[in-house]
């Protein structure tokens, strides 16, 4: 097991917002490469959510985005499981972040939107976005529906 180096612990803490202890983890796991670390975080983040999916999501927020120019605009029902994590500033985030994806994409289907590569980062799809929040609050999030305005 290799010293962990607080630096690489903070930046993998900014980077994901995943707990430290989890982080820990991860980095004496992977020997203290960050790399190795952060897919080692992932995979267990898939996990996670895997382990969550069949959870009631009895909770939940409905996001609102509007485009700058006023001719576009999206809401979307972003489902948990407890009014603890609607009140997370995260959760509020994932909200706001999943209606500003659904006002650039235009998807038709919750199963597209998932599917799509997400707009700030082209090597995750919207779904990977989803399953990181789960593994950061660590409840069920699911998406229960949306719509898109357009002028």
């Amino acid at each position: 097991m290799s010293k962990i180096n607080i630096n690489d612990l903070k930046k993998i803490r900014e980077m994901t917002g995943v707990s430290v202890d989890a982080i820990k983890m991860a980095l004496e796991e992977a020997d203290g490469k960050i790399e190795q670390a952060l897919e080692l975080l992932k995979k267990r983040g898939v996990a996670v959510a895997a382990k969550k999916a069949l959870r009631q999501t009895g909770e939940g927020v409905i996001a609102s985005y509007i485009h700058a120019t006023g001719k576009i605009g999206v809401l979307v029902k972003v489902l948990c499981e407890t009014d603890f994590v609607v009140r997370n500033e995260q959760f509020k985030q994932l909200g706001h972040e999943l209606a500003m994806h659904i006002a650039a994409a235009n998807p038709q289907s919750i199963k597209e939107l998932l599917s799509q590569p997400y707009i700030r980062n082209q090597d995750i799809t919207v779904e990977d976005v989803v399953n990181d929040y789960i593994g950061k609050l660590g409840e069920n999030i699911q998406i229960g529906e949306f719509c898109r305005f357009e002028i």
